[in-house]
C-alpha cells in the first residue's frame, strides 16, 4: 500500500465518523469525493505502471 491509498482510506474513515457522529456539514462530504478519487487514481496508476522500470532506449522507446 502506498501513501496515497493510506491517505484515501483515512479520509473515508474520517468522513464515515463525521457522517454518523456529527450533523455532517457539507464540507465533510468533500472527504468522500477526494477519498474515492484518490483510491481510483492510485489503483489505476499501480496497474498501468511500466513493466520496464521506466528505462528509455536510444530510439526513445521503452525497452
Amino acid at each position: 500500500m502506498d501513501l496515497g491509498l493510506v491517505a484515501a482510506v483515512a479520509m473515508l474513515v474520517v468522513w464515515a465518523a463525521g457522517t454518523f457522529f456529527f450533523e455532517a456539514p457539507g464540507w465533510i462530504h468533500a472527504l468522500l469525493t477526494v477519498g474515492v478519487f484518490l483510491i481510483v487514481q492510485r489503483v489505476v496508476a499501480r496497474s498501468t505502471a511500466p513493466a520496464t522500470g521506466g528505462k528509455i532506449g536510444k530510439q526513445g522507446k521503452a525497452k
